[in-house]
């Protein structure tokens, strides 16, 4: 029964649309369980009523036309009580109620189960028979499992579970698929599915006339591929900056690395042509990056198969047609991999989908870097017939709405539109300080990570730089870079924005930001070896990235230390002791570096509670409010299964805030905020409340923010907090603080909309 179920499952999972789902559904369950009906009814989102959409059994032209209000009958009697209806004969039930159109009347045993994804009832499935009989455990075993496990496959078909019925048509979808916001901005386009090379699956064995020849041509192969690579990097070399381009770096050595080249040309010798060789090669190297839990790495299997298509189709041809691109391309695949994003024209490159992948990945960050929305994460969905379909991206809420209504894509226009205007409004506000209505000064600093970036942050009038994420300059290496490495970007770094300070935090990797040629295997890596803890288990590596941090700052001095993933006031002394280690040397070198402010990241549960420990060893504290969030309430952000949970406007995150704002300030430390609270307006307010003047963003939320802190007061933002800690529930908290935004005028700044 096991393998019926996966069975039915996989099938339902690459079904085109729902009605093909649907159909797959009743005819399958049908078989499996041998009765005479299987039905399915969707819930109208909208009205509450259920809709039949698909039958084995009952007559064919009720489909589709069956409606059940809410509560009504024995389906009604299902979402009542969200539990299986097991009866002898349906009939006897005071809550049945007979529809005349669908045949049903010859059939009398009755089994239904509700259709539940997430707490949201979706529909629901039920089997009949002619007997009077009710159904046997094992039967009700069954059906409560496939049901369980079909409610977020026909969720993902129907996200909203949204069903419009117009007389004899077909009902269709009209929701959107979620996912996680990688890349801000709203996208209306053509979905671009990964280029139709030659299948290396459909490579056969065969033995090869000559392998001397064979293997000539696999290596001619291997060296026409890392020329597309370089010449792929010199097409981004202007739309990237240097730390993304090194990635080409990383594909190229892939190629030129003893276990992918070496490994087919051996299987050559042992007897099989290149392009056989080739295809085990590349199926066992990605089979194991598919085997690892890391995102990241499981990522890099996709950059494998890609490779191996490429070399495959150099070996069975000279020459590579070129693709032709839609005007505004979406790129969709499971991994959009960074060679399918050079490809693009930049003029025709639209927005990018990713079903796997976190808001920290490289794609996500490389298409904030070229200004295109991103949505990361979607999960399950079956794209194999999507090429050409239009679709909208939208950045902001991480939705995807594929072969959109005309009304969908009227209304993403209209906000396009009022996206444009909106931008021009909010530059009005670059030169503007950001100040309260009464007079409260609040500093507004960004969040950056790639070089790119600076001219982005100094159009947006930035105070400085709250948070310069120093561990992409690791992540797009093949090796750990030496200090020189090091010292020519944080100089970069620094120059660009002196005089305005510049907080650097220290070598944060670990958890979801694993290296690539360091990998870190860990049953649970967001609570493993990550951040300080790991620097600090490397002086050797530390104390390079400290060294190279106070050589860029000599003769600048706008250089703050920050120490992340602190959970002990221990580990701030020891990397104190390394810095000034490091310090000593440079001294000793003839350097003339001044000591930088240093702080710590109050990201960990247990550092809330030991600010005033800490506050001896430190000069600022900078709440890092995404990981703070996750780690206080147990919930992963990257978890689709999850990340609902997930809310830092929750009461305890809230009284957690309040109480490190309290300590800190009694000792003498400013506090500032970085992370995704930091960008949000509705946030803004409670933090403003709470005694915060400074707030580390991404350069595209400060002039929102900038707007909504001269739109209100701090004694007003006071009482807001009071009101929000008195409440018990995030969303609660949530529509009170959106409310206060639309009386002050600034409802756009919580919606894609003017």
């Amino acid at each position: 029964m096991l393998g019926t179920l996966q069975h039915i499952v996989q099938q339902v999972n690459e079904a085109a649309n729902l009605d093909q789902a649907l159909a797959i559904i009743v005819r399958r369950v049908k078989e499996a369980m041998a009765v005479d009906v299987c039905s399915v009814c969707i819930k109208n989102a909208t009205t509450g009523h259920y809709v039949l959409m698909a039958s084995e059994g009952l007559n064919p032209e009720s489909v589709g036309r069956v409606r059940l209000g809410p509560n009504e009958g024995l389906v009604g009697l299902i979402e009542a009580r969200q539990e299986l209806v097991n009866l002898e004969n349906a009939a006897d039930h005071p809550a049945y109620r007979y529809v005349p159109e669908t045949g049903e009347e010859r059939y009398h045993s009755f089994l239904g189960v509700p259709l539940v994804h997430f707490r949201k009832l979706v529909g629901v499935l039920y089997v009949q028979r002619r007997t009077r009989q009710s159904f046997g455990k094992d039967e009700v075993a069954f059906l409560v499992t496939i049901a369980a496990q079909l409610a977020g496959a026909l969720n993902s078909a129907a996200p909203d579970g949204v069903i419009t019925v117009l007389q004899n048509e077909r009902p269709h979808s009209v929701g959107f698929n979620q996912g996680l916001p990688g890349a801000p901005g709203i996208a209306i386009g053509t979905i671009v599915l990964p280029a139709p090379f030659t299948s290396l699956e459909s490579v056969r064995d065969r033995a090869p006339q000559d392998i001397a020849v064979e293997e000539a041509a696999f290596r001619e192969a291997v060296s026409a591929v890392q020329e597309e690579l370089r010449q792929s990097a010199e097409i981004m070399a202007t739309r990237l900056p240097t730390e993304a381009r090194a990635i080409f770096d990383v594909y190229a050595l892939m190629l030129g690395s003893d276990s992918l080249v070496e490994d087919t040309v051996a299987r050559i010798r042992a007897g099989n042509w290149a392009p056989g060789a080739l295809r085990d090669t590349i199926a066992e190297h990605a089979g194991a990056f598919d085997r690892m839990e890391d995102l990241y790495l499981r990522g890099r299997a996709e950059d494998i198969r890609a490779i191996g298509r490429r070399l495959l189709m150099y070996l069975q041809s000279d020459a590579r047609e070129p693709r032709e691109y839609p005007g505004r391309s979406i790129l969709l695949g499971d991994e959009v991999s960074l060679a399918r994003i050079a490809e693009v024209p930049a003029e025709r490159l639209a927005g990018v989908v990713c079903l796997r992948g976190s808001v920290l990945s490289h794609i996500a960050i490389v298409a904030k870097a070229l200004g295109v929305p991103a949505v990361m994460g979607l999960g399950q969905l079956s794209i194999g017939n999507l090429e050409g379909q239009p679709i909208v991206v939208d950045g902001y809420q991480g939705r995807v709405f594929i072969d959109p209504s005309p009304i969908v894509i009227e209304e993403f226009e209209r906000l396009v539109r009022a996206e444009k205007e909106r931008t021009v409004e909010l530059r009005k506000f670059r030169n503007l300080p950001a100040e309260t209505a009464d007079g409260v000064k609040v500093k507004l600093n960004v969040n950056i990570g790639l070089l790119s970036e600076t001219n982005e942050v100094e159009q947006s009038g930035a105070d400085g730089v709250g948070l310069y994420r120093t561990e992409f300059t690791f992540m797009v290496r093949h090796a750990f870079p030496v200090e020189d490495e090091q010292y020519q970007v944080y100089r970069q770094i620094l120059e660009s924005f002196a005089p305005k300070p510049v907080t650097m935090r220290t070598l944060d990797v670990g958890g979801d930001k694993p290296l690539p040629y360091y990998p870190m295997k860990e049953d649970n890596p967001a609570l493993g070896w990550r951040g300080v803890r790991f620097t600090l288990d490397h002086p050797e590596i530390f104390l390079l990235q400290l060294r190279a941090m106070l050589r860029a700052n000599a003769g600048l001095n706008n250089l703050c230390v920050l120490f992340p993933m602190v959970s002990q006031v221990k580990e701030v002394k020891e990397a104190r002791e390394l810095l000034d280690r490091a310090h000593r040397e440079l001294l000793e070198e003839g350097g003339n570096s001044a000591m930088p402010p240093v702080g710590v990241m109050i990201e960990v549960p247990s550092a809330v509670y030991q600010v005033r420990g800490l506050a001896r060893h430190i000069d600022f504290v900078s709440i890092g409010t995404n990981d703070l969030t996750q780690y206080l309430l147990a919930v992963d952000r990257n978890n689709p299964n999850v990340a609902r949970l997930y809310d830092s406007l929750n009461p305890a995150m809230l009284r957690a805030l309040r109480t490190v704002v309290r300590v800190a300030r009694r000792y003498g430390k400013p506090v500032s905020v970085c992370g995704e609270m930091a960008g949000d307006p509705a946030a803004m307010i409670l933090l403003l409340g709470m005694g915060i003047d400074t707030f580390s963003m991404s350069a595209g939320s400060l002039p929102r923010i900038k707007w909504a802190i001269r739109s209100i007061t701090r004694r007003h933002a006071k009482a807001v907090l009071r009101e929000a800690l008195r409440m018990d529930n995030a969303q609660d908290i949530r529509q009170m603080l959106n409310g206060e935004l639309e009386q002050a005028g600034l409802g756009g700044l919580i919606r894609p909309s003017k």
